[in-house]
């Protein structure tokens, strides 16, 4: 007789889920890591902007609107020059791939060059703090997963269990810098792993507390904004419920602008020249608008307690997001927590500043708080994740959780609905879509090309895998999985991905890369006898045809 199934939330009986003392030594390990890591990068962070900017007390936008037009352009220019050199450098040193934490999740199993991602991430610290329009938070996001990474490797631990670890690390890097750890944790699982699965929880959890508590050696562990409590009215309520959908449409264009920017990212020709004139721009947009300078922190804390004027809040609406588009279009490394939040603040700011003169009743700061809390949730697809990251923030959305709620709600469906993907998985999209384009090719060696073949991302998720092999039940066909380029990483069988002891250690955060399988792939230039040697050995009777020149996949060749 079978014994009863335990609770959908009961791990306890599922040894995938067992992590060994080794995995819980690393992931103590990477907190204290990332905390150190994260305490060093904002000692960089503030030493190079009180040195740019010649201040000694207050904060960085005072400082910036306090110094002279030429200093501005001087050393924004000159963080231009920084993030060309530097790019240039990290493209041409060996050694492995560096930053993009969530490519290094799903399409390399976790693995990042750990010399190179922390270099980079030391490059974006910098040029944050001379100017550029990018979130801080991209440097220790890039220096958790790389200590993650690196100690995942030193550990021989399985690759489902170093992308759990990679996602835990950059959360943690987060939540040391912002002071965050719960909304760190989340940011984990629900942005860069896609799941809240109970037994993912307590990894994120251990790795953000210890990251957030080691960083209080360096950094103070008061929220990051400062602001009053605000009371609920009904004025409130009314406008989250409008200001939802238009939040949702608002942060579908923001996403949309962060993809176009990664496309627009140089790769060769003018990728030393594009850095330095796009930093001269903005250099002389700070002229004027010197709020355009930095990750956004100080134009949102004027926001939320209402102190910048409507003809200034309207302007930056659609000029903040644009500086940080011109600056991650030039391939310079940063992040876009702050900026989303920002874009977020100034557009819930301008909205309620319109809405009061039509219903007054509440403080415009309150709409900003709002709109921050929506434009994040939907830009991120992370409901859950930004309505804590802005709770422990501020410390004080607790008296209008109602109009937070609401707003976040109508925001993340409306989002959702029209595009789903968000600032951080855009690039992700682009390169899945990119890797199921077919080949117009038809006929080789006198046969024809099979084009009747599945073929899947090598960052699927194992029930996506397991979904594409069950639609051919009744004759199972291999899986052909496509790598990043949209070239052929190997083939997955049917029996290996449904076989118990193929089943990576954590279930949850398997992909297809994890069971794939070399395949030797036939090119057009081989022989015909070649050709029929090696499909009379083949036990699927059929090989997968490779463009030679491109790596392209040109399809199946079956034995007659």
């Amino acid at each position: 007789m079978d014994s009863p199934s335990p609770q959908p939330n009961d791990s306890s009986s599922r040894p995938p889920f067992n992590f060994s003392l080794r995995f819980w030594i690393i992931v103590v390990l990477t907190g204290i890591g990332t905390g150190i890591g994260a305490g060093v990068l904002m000692l960089i962070l503030r030493t190079v902007q009180h040195a740019c900017f010649s201040y000694h007390t207050g904060d960085f936008q005072s400082a910036v609107e306090q110094a002279t037009a030429l200093r501005r352009v001087v050393v924004v220019s000159l963080a231009g020059v920084i993030a060309a050199l530097g790019v240039w450098i990290l493209k041409h040193t060996p050694g492995g791939a560096a930053g993009g934490v969530n490519k290094a999740i799903w399409f390399r199993s976790g693995q990042l060059a750990c010399g190179k991602t922390i270099a980079q991430a030391l490059l974006s610290i910098v040029i944050v703090a001379m100017g550029a329009s990018l979130g801080r938070e991209g440097a220790p996001k890039q220096t958790g997963a790389a200590i993650a990474s690196k100690l995942s490797r030193w550990a021989s631990l399985s690759s489902a269990e170093t992308r759990l670890l990679v996602a835990c690390g950059a959360g943690a890097g987060m939540a040391a810098v912002y002071n965050v750890p719960l909304g760190g944790a989340l940011f984990a699982l629900e942005v860069l792993l896609g799941s809240l699965a109970l037994p993912l929880i307590p990894p994120a959890l251990v790795t953000s507390f210890i990251a957030t508590a080691v960083s209080w050696l360096f950094l103070s562990a008061k929220p990051t904004y400062l602001i009053p409590t605000y009371a609920v009215t009904s004025t409130q309520i009314i406008w989250a419920i409008l200001f939802g959908p238009i939040a949702g449409l608002a942060s579908v264009v923001f996403v949309r602008l962060i993809i176009r920017a990664e496309r627009a990212k140089p790769r060769r020709g003018i990728a030393m020249l594009l850095p330095v004139l796009v930093f001269i721009m903005l250099g002389l947009a700070s002229i004027w608008f010197p709020q355009l300078l930095g990750n956004g922190k100080g134009v949102t804390q004027l926001t939320l307690v209402d102190q910048i004027s409507l003809p200034l809040l309207a302007a930056l609406v659609l000029l903040k997001p644009l500086a940080t588009f011109a600056c991650l279009g030039s391939g310079a490394p940063g992040g876009l927590f702050t900026p989303s939040l920002t874009f977020g603040a100034l557009l819930g700011g301008m909205m309620g500043h319109l809405w009061s003169g039509l219903w007054p009743g509440a403080t415009p700061g309150s709409y900003a708080l709002i709109g921050g809390a929506a434009i994040l949730a939907a830009s991120m697809q992370a409901p859950l994740a930004a309505i804590v990251l802005v709770l422990e923030l501020t410390h004080h959305i607790t008296t209008i959780m109602v109009p937070v709620l609401v707003a976040v709600a109508g925001a993340s469906v409306t989002a959702r609905i029209i595009d789903s993907r968000s600032v951080y998985s855009g690039s992700l999209h682009l390169i899945r879509r990119a890797a199921q384009d077919p080949s117009d090719d038809t006929v080789l060696w006198g046969r024809p090309i099979s084009k009747d073949f599945t073929t899947i991302s090598i960052s699927a998720n194992y029930l996506e895998v397991l979904e594409r092999l069950l639609r051919n039940t009744n004759s199972p066909r291999p899986l052909y999985v496509l790598d990043g380029n949209a070239q052929l990483a190997g083939r997955i069988l049917p029996t290996r991905a449904i076989h118990p002891q193929a089943l990576p250690t954590v279930l949850v955060t398997g992909a297809a890369g994890d069971f794939i399988e070399p395949v030797q792939a036939l090119s057009p230039l081989m022989s015909q006898a070649e050709v029929l040697a090696r499909l009379d050995i083949e036990p699927t009777g059929e090989l997968p045809v490779i463009d030679e020149k491109n790596g392209r996949f040109l399809g199946l060749v079956r034995r007659k």
